[in-house]
């Protein structure tokens, strides 16, 4: 039974905001939780739609964090497919698409952030394509199935996570790929030069054609359709479809129309909360991709782009809503899934932090733990192909401990022993 005496809105359907609607109730909250979406899908996880869904070795429903009836059942109000256009602190409402006003007592901001854009000529041609939404991944998977069908050219404009993972699923289904990236490696700027080498081996092995040093400077066609890319460097590369996988950024419309505290987009950009995950207003919260929080364990303001983050996010803000304190500390986790490799990363090691990179295991048959360290103290760690160390690795972290990097990287060596 729903006591009307507060109400609880979320903006942002994704993982964020229907953790943190799980998790009101959960905590005994009674009030009205009123979650809104501007998809018309039910929440959903969104690394399926890059891995596990894309490729089809996943169901579309289990993209879904909810059985559809769980909201209804747990007295959480559902506006999908309705944008919110206003936010007002003063009058603490909320404006949505079709003119609709909900009054609120405390406001998650879950909204996510969007994929960037190409800014050239070109991509208003039938078959460029973003990967962000489930709508997004239903028609990339139909074009990926097609483009293996027919011996199809697939051009990938950007070698990040998303890039890479996409560049392997066209691959499984048989498409033509080249990855065209300004750096030098995939995933330059997060895994360094050597690191980022074994992701070029490993796509170059499944056939895909890098192109480095180079960005995309216009997208060619004829009757409306991809025929071709142009780059800096004059090459030209044919294509029947383009992904453009440049990165995303924070959907911060709202918090400027409501004069929330934001972070300069070359600070990486977002809400600014504090370790709570509240914002500049007292009422207001923002958790998942959005929110750039003031984080205890690292002592830096930090934004992070991942599932983990939206999944332990949401219900560390529902609590803060609820009052209950909150210092939101866990250290940053993500994970890939590249044909036969697999990685978790943990921690946060931005370029210039770290004076040293240690592997331990063999990096040559991608099965080794990498970790970046700042004077003998482990910043990150990342396990490729070698599995339940990421407990440990997360302590070490957390501990701030030096080590020694030679012990460190002895495979025979227990990581255990670092903490003892």
């Amino acid at each position: 039974m729903v006591d009307a005496h507060e109400t609880f809105v979320i903006v942002g359907a994704g993982l964020a905001g229907a953790k943190a609607a799980e998790t009101l109730r959960a905590e005994g909250f009674t009030g009205r939780v009123i979650l809104i979406g501007d998809e018309r899908d039910h929440p959903y996880e969104r690394p399926p739609l890059s891995k596990g869904y894309l490729t089809g070795g996943d169901e579309r429903d289990s993209v879904f964090v909810q059985p559809t009836a769980w909201y209804a059942e747990h007295d959480i109000e559902l506006h999908l497919g309705q944008p919110v256009v206003h936010l007002d602190p003063a009058a603490k409402t909320v404006r949505l698409g079709d003119g609709t006003a909900l009054v609120y007592d405390k406001l998650l901001l879950a909204t996510g952030s969007e994929p960037r854009r190409l800014d050239i000529p070109g991509t208003e041609l039938a078959g460029v394509h973003h990967l962000r939404r489930l709508a997004h991944a239903d028609r990339l998977k139909h074009v990926l199935t097609s483009l293996g069908r027919e011996n199809g050219h697939l051009v990938v404009a950007g070698a990040g996570w998303i890039g890479l993972e996409v560049a392997a699923a066209a691959r499984g289904y048989g498409a033509e790929v080249t990855v065209v990236e300004p750096a030098p490696t995939p995933l330059h700027t997060v895994l360094g030069p050597e690191l980022g080498a074994v992701f070029t081996d490993l796509h170059a092995e499944h056939g895909v054609r890098f192109h480095f040093g180079a960005r995309l400077t216009e997208i060619t066609g004829q009757d409306g359709m991809v025929l071709a890319v142009q780059t800096d460097d004059g090459e030209e590369h044919p294509a029947h479809d383009v992904l453009a996988a440049i990165g995303a950024a924070p959907r911060t419309a709202l918090a400027e129309i409501a004069g929330l505290d934001l972070v300069d987009p070359a600070d990486g950009g977002g809400i600014a909360v504090d370790a709570s995950l509240r914002t500049s207003d007292p009422d207001i919260f923002a958790a998942g991709d959005v929110a750039a929080a003031e984080h205890p364990l690292l002592g830096t303001r930090l934004r992070v782009e991942h599932w983990a983050n939206a999944l332990n996010g949401g219900p560390a803000a529902a609590r803060a809503m609820l009052g209950r304190p909150v210092s939101y500390d866990r250290v940053p986790y993500f994970f890939s899934d590249q044909y036969d490799l697999g990685m978790e990363f943990s921690g946060h090691a931005a370029p210039g932090s770290y004076d040293q990179v240690v592997c331990r295991g063999d990096v040559g048959k991608r099965q080794f733990i990498a970790f970046w360290l700042s004077e003998g103290k482990v910043l990150a760690g990342m396990n490729v192909n070698v599995w339940d160390v990421t407990d440990p690795i997360q302590q070490l972290i957390r501990s701030g401990r030096p080590v020694d990097p030679e012990r460190l990287s002895d495979p025979t060596v227990p990581l255990t022993s670092f903490l003892d």
